[in-house]
């Protein structure tokens, strides 16, 4: 986990990067790897010098697909500020962010973004966030789409290679988790409360490459977990060395079912200890999203909406298989205290977390989440669980009507606008209700 931008940041930091001819001695190295995709040639040497040192880390043929990207970034508070942050400096090629609230008091407290103008209030939170962020790095190309999510049908997301949603409702990541299915688009969604947060990652079906040095027993082509396979072994040799490159699949679920109908893993259901060690945050999180369903979206703000959400929260911390002691009273009264607030370095850290994991993605270098991480900022730990339901993964959940899959109620038309529209994305039908 980390709470600092991706090394891009560091362009101007230490050492000054390396000259054009350093870069394109820099280039034909890394063009000598087999694994280097030809895509890296579009990079020109001022590019690589200014990108110098995430390229030593992931690649050339990582950068020039991360540079090659295309993101949407929906809501931008104080989370997509960061997300956004590390994205641009990244070096994607184009991000846009669709948000169409207007600045408010309240969102100058951690929203960095909004530093300028002097008195943002009342202008739209996208244009202004754009305006900043094109500064930060002028070769990504920042988009601005100041309409509401809502106001959007599936084919907009097919413009897009990853979808990310922050702090919104759960109908509406529901909503926008089925188009991105639909398009077959990687899609996450995140949120944070005051000390608390998460993220959810569906990526469908994802592949990766694991280079190493090759040891004493090959990797076998197997299922390694019920959501990870070995597909693909191959060797090379790099002078002395023997190098082993493992492409792995990672099969993954929707937020349907996997905000609230998923159980544990095997590993955390058939161990007492780690059962004791699964953060109160997971079940207090479930219960909130479904709080937010039957309350139309809103928070818990009075005595009975209090008591409501300890039975909700009682339940689904029952439903995990938890033991009742790890679920304190005070623990419920820290988490309904940080409700809808914005705290700065939470947001950075979980905006880093997940910025980075879309550049892991965007490179197929490194294994990504699979599939929620739950920070809980009382510890400084964000443990990741792989919350998948029996039965198919992947894009085999990509059924729609009789399968039931959960990305829209069964029967539904997820292709055709109708009268429910209006509670969600047009042509997506109803906001699924998950109930307790």
């Amino acid at each position: 986990m980390a709470s600092h931008p991706p090394p891009a940041a560091a362009v101007s930091a230490g050492r000054p990067p390396p000259s054009p001819t350093q870069a394109a001695a820099c280039l034909t190295s890394q063009l000598k790897r087999p694994s280097a995709s030809m895509c890296a040639l579009t990079l020109a040497a001022d590019e690589i010098a200014q990108y110098d040192r995430q390229i030593r880390l992931w690649g050339l043929a990582a950068q020039a697909k991360i540079q090659d990207a295309s993101i949407l970034l929906i809501n931008m508070r104080a989370l997509a500020n960061e997300v956004a942050k590390n994205l641009v400096l990244a070096g994607v090629g184009s991000i846009t962010l669709l948000d169409g609230a207007l600045v408010a008091e309240t969102d100058l407290a951690a929203q960095f973004l909004l530093s300028e103008p002097d008195n943002p209030v009342g202008q739209k939170r996208a244009e202004i966030a754009g305006d900043a962020l094109r500064k930060l790095n002028p070769r990504v190309r920042v988009h601005v789409d100041a309409e509401a999510v809502t106001a959007k049908g599936p084919s907009y997301f097919a413009a897009f290679d990853v979808v990310i949603a922050t702090d919104l409702d759960p109908d509406t990541f529901n909503i926008i988790n089925t188009a991105t299915r639909i398009n077959g688009k990687s899609f996450y969604a995140a949120g944070t409360h005051g000390l608390y947060g998460f993220i959810f990652s569906d990526l469908i079906e994802h592949e990766y490459v694991i280079e190493r040095d090759l040891g004493n027993v090959a990797t076998e082509l197997k299922q390694e977990t019920p959501t990870r396979s070995v597909i693909r072994v191959q060797t090379r040799k790099d002078g002395a060395r023997t190098i082993e490159s493992v492409t792995k699949r990672e099969l993954y679920s929707t937020w349907f079912l996997a905000s609230d109908l998923a159980a544990l893993p095997d590993e955390y259901t058939k161990s007492k200890r780690r059962l004791r060690g699964v953060t109160p945050a997971l079940p207090c999180l479930r219960a909130l999203w479904v709080f937010m369903q039957r309350k139309a979206g809103a928070l818990p703000s009075n005595r009975d909406d209090l008591k409501l959400f300890t039975q909700i929260a009682t339940q689904k911390h029952k439903a995990l298989g938890l033991p009742s002691e790890s679920l304190r009273p005070e623990f419920l009264r820290s988490f309904l205290q940080n409700l809808g607030g914005e705290f700065a370095p939470v947001a950075a850290i979980l905006g880093g977390q997940l910025a980075q994991d879309v550049i892991n993605v965007l490179g197929q270098t490194q294994q990504p989440i699979q599939n929620m991480v739950v920070f809980n900022g009382d510890t400084m730990e964000a443990p990741m669980y792989a919350l998948h339901p029996d039965g198919v993964l992947g894009a085999s959940q990509l059924s729609l009507g009789g399968g039931g899959t959960g990305l829209v109620p069964n029967g539904a038309d997820a292709t055709v606008d109708g009268p429910a529209a209006a509670s969600g994305i047009p042509g997506l039908g109803a906001p699924v209700g998950l109930g307790v």
